[in-house]
């Protein structure tokens, strides 16, 4: 009897509540929510998983202002154009020729050149068209003339050269384009501010000297062909020394045309020429 009201005590006192979940399996939701505790990050891998995400979008904003930057700062020329016009197209064609028939004309460039002997000699026809010896020339027969007629002609050609010379050089100073060979100008070209490619001075100043002889001047027919031809060898005597391009010495050319006549246009009469003429000859002596 002892024994069984003993057994009888131990197995009311495992019924109870608190002993239920010794010798009960647990639910199967309490197991999935332990796998689902199991594979929950904690606290501090969440945490820095935020700092790297806030990092990357931090350095991602970080290289997208910079690009848009880099953007920003690059000229408008420097950036390719998908879609060029036909004129944009046209104006790069045109270009590109002018560039490389005038490096092939450049014959006589240097002395190593295919015609690099007759460097000297186109030198010295280019020399003629010079605008430094036309300057002094015109001063030296001014100084020597002695006639009304001739004294007005040579101040309004010496007016001339002057006007060529400077627009020319304000021109060049403006585009500032360089030859087709890489050369430093000379002692005449720093006097004469002929340091540029564009516009060609010397073919400027022949076409303009030419035609304003061809009008005021009586020659024979032959004597006018060669001062035309003249005109043409002292322009295409720079391609060949590779100094200018072929657009430069076609603008020169147009240049000088225009030059003469504006020359015609403000011609001065033999009165303003005489005041001029006193002018500096006052100012020479004092």
């Amino acid at each position: 009897m002892p024994t069984s009201q003993t057994r009888t005590r131990a197995r009311n006192a495992l019924n109870r509540p608190e002993f239920m979940s010794l010798h009960h399996q647990p639910a199967r939701s309490g197991g999935a929510e332990a796998r689902a505790g199991a594979r929950r990050p904690s606290y501090k891998t969440q945490q820095s998983q935020q700092q790297h995400a806030e990092r990357g979008g931090e350095g991602a904003q970080q290289d997208a202002g910079e690009n848009g930057r880099e953007r920003r700062e690059f000229p408008e020329e420097d950036c390719m154009q998908l879609n060029p016009s036909f004129k944009g197209i046209a104006m790069n064609s045109l270009l590109a020729i002018d560039i490389c028939m005038s490096k092939r004309l450049g014959v006589c460039a240097h002395p190593t050149s295919s015609w690099g002997g007759m460097r000297s000699m186109v030198k010295l026809l280019a020399l003629t068209g010079h605008g430094i010896p036309w300057i002094f020339g015109t001063i030296l027969c001014l100084t020597r003339s002695n006639t009304l007629a001739g004294q007005e002609v040579l101040v309004n050609l010496l007016l001339a050269l002057l006007l060529d010379v400077m627009t020319v050089a304000g021109m060049q100073k403006l585009v500032k384009r360089k030859g087709p060979w890489e050369m430093s100008p000379g002692f005449l070209d720093y006097l004469a501010m002929d340091m540029y490619s564009f516009p060609a001075a010397h073919a400027s100043r022949a076409v303009m000297v030419s035609k304003f002889l061809l009008a005021h001047l009586v020659l024979a027919v032959p004597l006018r062909i060669l001062l035309v031809l003249w005109a043409f060898l002292v322009g295409m005597s720079r391609v060949v020394l590779g100094r200018h391009h072929l657009s430069d010495v076609g603008c020169g050319f147009a240049l000088g045309f225009l030059h003469y006549s504006l020359v015609e246009m403000v011609w001065l009469p033999s009165s303003t020429c005489q005041t001029l003429i006193s002018i500096g000859t006052l100012n020479w002596f004092f």
